[in-house]
């Protein structure tokens, strides 16, 4: 590559040699990465390979060795850094443009070949910076002129948006970034030429602000508010370098701060970003999608990057104009961040150098405007990017897609380098230096809060925002690195990745467990099992460190997920969800000793292998197929609390027999039972039967006191400990006091009870994911949460032997519960306290009034529980 920038025995050619070199080794090194990008990402070598920015490099380094070669040639004296430092930003916004978008990229390569070759022709022009100075008048309005065409025929390339360009067949310009440019030409010219004469506000403002107003009001009127807002910053920017003047700053901010302000109250665009800037999380998947997408690309970045071609910057909105920052801080990473945020720093102020070195007041005004001009507009960009500042909408010098931006840039470099080439002059007197001095403080200040800025994104926020649902990053690289399966206490598989590197994707086994086990979804993020058991099943909890950070340096992926093995019993789920059937409502079966839940179905259910077809029609669905009634779904519990009273109240002692009101209405139709009472009018057959007034009567043998303890005791006033979204009950103050008509208990929450009368009054923590597949140690046991004592053991064996059905070892109650709304049933069930096998305990609620339903599904439920034939004949242990 030596030959392509050759060195020179000047140490300034040398200097510019060697950057050169460098520029050309990062834009090459870049290439290769992004040509070998899917190999590595799909980990074969049979990827298809990209090829096609290969034609951007050719341009780009013919190009710049043929700009490199002319000016060793013309201007030995010119600032050998400044060549280097664009050549750097354009290769590499040229190759992110190529990674982004192929055709954008094209379309660049080609404005790179007319740049470079605008550039070698101004260096052909005798005097070219004289020649802009005498006609100053004559580009700026040509500027004004051009811009005010856009107003008649005005065209949008991309089809529907602000008509801000002008041309056709593909080639378009938009003059307001020409404009930008010719206003500095203008103004340095006019206040070189008038300034030192007499400094009198009225004379010698007026032509300027004559013509500068007129631009602002075209570009105001073309709602190019970021143009605008750089347009006043540059004018004043000037007058002040120019004038050295304190008030001309004074009067800046003054005007600056008024024009924002008016801005939000007339134009409704201006104020939408103000509102997403402010606050972005208020609506991130509207006005604010574009920042919140932006940032969180910085943030996927991280310390390193992900890696050239590796990341998902495509994710950001118009990533590769607007936001390409973002775009390269994804995948360059803060590190990266910082390299291209010192190069605009390094460009700047060798341009702030040229102009305290340039031989003319012009010269100098102009090289620092332009400076100004480059730097201002990098600031206003990657602060946007950031959220360090309100989007603009404007590009990022050399980097950002764009021929228009590009061409202007190119334009820009030449005039820079034409004056930090002065031969022999002496730079003019600088007889107040302050204002240069102000100006170079105040980008280097800038540049550092962007710098900080970026790396609170990227460090100290990278976590929170990679985790976020609506941050569809994780979900993608699922696709090329397959997520751990989910799988039942057998070993069967309920949830897994089917597909190839790439075009991975979740497909559950079986559909009626999909709100349990959730969705992985690039989409619509995560929820359920796959939310809670994230780390294991992405493979970054229970794998090695070390195996973690090389897959990441490698490939920029994470290691291979882990399997987890549930509690939930494959066989078991099908019979509960075939007893449920079309009936609305939820039924919770687990091993009432371990609380590993065996069995959770929730009726209607929406299934998740259809998640893009159907999920708009779950949304309006009014029977909420996505509602997952066994943990969210809260019911007044009715008379299912009997057994718990009855079982509380002997617990205190001898039981007395039923108040005589029962005797004198031993029909239970006039008693409102759910069920016919099994037998005489017991306490346990009434209790059994859900009759109202047994609970009443019930309570009745408690102190208010006892029965608020009971209920607290059973788990009724917090949420159950489970990795899904569980329901919270509304009343959780322990000062205050639990009643039957108020509370609402989840179907979770009363197997949780129904458990305690199964195993000797305990009641167990929930279980669901019972252990991990780990590469170094095999299966692991996932730790489970502590057992409560609720009721009373040797009054839970009595109570329990007294509910027992005459045929099983059963415990069964059946009850109605009422509230504004609707009429339930709830069906209780469980093992009695003396069973000797694994302990069971069974909650059922159906959103009608169907007793014998609800009696029927606990039965049926428990006995096949009891008495399952696994499919090799032999019998299945719950």
């Amino acid at each position: 590559m030596n030959h392509l920038f050759p060195q020179s025995v000047s140490p300034r050619d040398q200097t510019q040699s060697r950057l050169m070199l460098l520029a050309a080794s990062f834009v090459f090194l870049y290439a290769a990465a992004l040509t070998l990008a899917p190999a590595v990402r799909l980990h074969t070598w049979q990827a298809e390979l990209r090829w096609a920015h290969w034609l951007g490099v050719a341009v780009w380094v013919s190009t710049f060795a043929l700009l490199h070669r002319l000016l060793l040639r013309q201007l030995p004296d010119r600032d050998p850094y400044l060549l280097p430092a664009a050549a750097l930003l354009t290769g590499w916004g040229l190759m992110t443009i190529w990674r982004l978008e192929p055709q954008f990229g094209l379309r660049q390569t080609l404005w790179l070949a007319v740049s470079g070759g605008v550039f070698a022709l101004g260096l052909r022009i005798p005097d070219p910076l004289r020649l802009l100075r005498r006609y100053k008048y004559l580009w700026l309005t040509s500027g004004l002129v051009l811009t005010a065409l856009t107003f008649f025929i005005g065209v949008y390339p991309a089809g529907v948006g602000p008509e801000l360009w002008l041309g056709c067949c593909g080639v378009y310009l938009q003059p307001s970034e020409p404009l930008k440019l010719l206003l500095v030409v203008y103004l340095s010219a006019y206040l070189a030429d008038a300034l030192w004469l007499k400094f009198n506000w009225v004379s010698l403002l007026s032509p300027t602000l004559v013509l500068t107003g007129t631009a602002l009001v075209l570009l105001l009127a073309q709602r190019d508010l970021g143009t605008a807002i750089l347009f006043l910053t540059l004018y004043f920017l000037i007058l002040y370098l120019a004038s050295g003047r304190a008030r001309v700053m004074a009067a800046a901010v003054g005007v600056v701060l008024a024009a924002a302000a008016l801005g939000v109250l007339l134009f409704d665009v201006i104020q939408s970003r103000v509102a997403a800037w402010l606050n972005p999380w208020a609506d991130p998947s509207g006005r604010s999608f574009q920042i919140v997408q932006s940032i969180m690309a910085v943030a996927a970045g991280s310390l390193m990057g992900s890696g050239p071609g590796l990341g998902s910057p495509g994710l950001v909105p118009v990533a590769h104009s607007d936001f390409i920052f973002a775009a390269i801080a994804e995948e360059m990473g803060l590190a990266g961040s910082l390299g291209l945020l010192a190069v605009v720093g390094l460009f700047v102020s060798r341009g702030l150098r040229a102009a305290l070195h340039a031989p003319s007041n012009y010269q100098r005004y102009l090289a620092a405007g332009l400076s100004a001009y480059i730097g201002g507009q990098s600031i206003l960009i990657i602060g946007g990017n950031l959220r360090a500042l309100p989007l603009t909408g404007v590009t990022l010098p050399y980097v950002s897609y764009g021929g228009s931006s590009l061409l202007t840039s190119f334009i820009i470099l030449l005039i820079l380098i034409l004056i930090s080439s002065p031969a022999e002059l002496e730079p003019a007197p600088l007889p107040k230096p302050a204002p240069y001095r102000l100006l170079a403080l105040g980008m280097v200040g800038a540049l550092t809060a962007l710098a900080l800025s970026a790396g609170w994104w990227a460090l100290v926020r990278a976590a929170p925002l990679s985790t976020r649902a609506d941050n569809p990053r994780q979900a993608i690289l699922d696709r090329f690195v397959g997520r751990g399966r989910l799988l039942d206490r057998a070993g069967q598989v309920l949830v897994e990745d089917v597909g190839s590197p790439g075009s991975y994707r979740r497909q559950i086994t079986v559909p009626a467990l999909s709100l349990v086990t959730g969705y992985a979804h690039p989409l619509y993020g995560l929820s359920g099992l796959e939310a809670a058991l994230n780390p294991y099943l992405r493979g970054l909890q229970g794998v090695p460190t070390s195996e973690i950070q090389t897959n990441q340096m490698l490939y920029a992926q994470r290691p291979p997920g882990l399997d987890v093995r549930l509690s939930l019993d494959q066989t078991l789920q099908a019979e509960a969800d075939r007893l449920l059937g079309e009936y609305r409502g939820a039924l919770v079966l687990m091993n009432a000793q371990t609380g590993e839940i065996l069995a959770m179905a929730s009726h209607p259910y929406a299934d998740f292998n259809r998640l893009d077809s159907d999920w708009d029609t779950w949304l309006q669905d009014p029977s909420a197929p996505l509602f997952n009634r066994a943990v969210q779904g809260t019911y007044p519990p009715g008379a299912a609390v009997s057994p718990f009273l009855l079982t509380a109240a002997a617990g205190r002692g001898p039981l007395p027999a039923l108040p005589g009101s029962f005797a004198n209405r031993s029909n239970s139709a006039v008693l409102e039972c759910a069920l016919p009472p099994a037998g005489d009018l017991t306490w346990e057959h009434v209790a059994a039967a859900g009759c109202p007034e047994a609970a009443a009567a019930l309570e009745e043998l408690l102190t208010p006191t006892a029965v608020s303890n009971l209920y607290r005791g059973l788990g009724w006033a917090e949420a159950p400990d489970l990795p899904l979204d569980v329901a919270v009950p509304p009343v959780q103050d322990a000062a205050q006091p639990l009643q039957t008509a108020s509370l609402r208990v989840s179907p979770l929450q009363m197997a949780l009870a129904a458990a305690s009368l199964s195993a000797d009054g305990r009641t167990p923590a929930p279980r669901l994911a019972v252990a991990v597949n780990t590469p170094a140690e095999g299966w692991v046991i996932l730790p489970s949460g502590p057992i409560r004592e609720a009721l009373p053991s040797l009054a839970v064996q009595d109570i329990s032997a007294r509910l027992a059905l005459s045929d099983l070892p059963l415990w069964m109650s059946v009850a109605r519960a009422a509230n504004a709304e609707q009429t339930i049933t709830w069906g209780l069930g469980g093992t009695v306290a003396r069973w000797q096998g694994s302990p069971l305990a069974l909650a059922v609620v159906i959103e009608e009034d169907d007793p014998a339903a609800a009696a029927r599904i606990v039965r049926e439920m428990l006995q096949t529980t009891l008495n399952p034939t696994a499919p090799n004949g032999s019998p299945a242990q719950p």
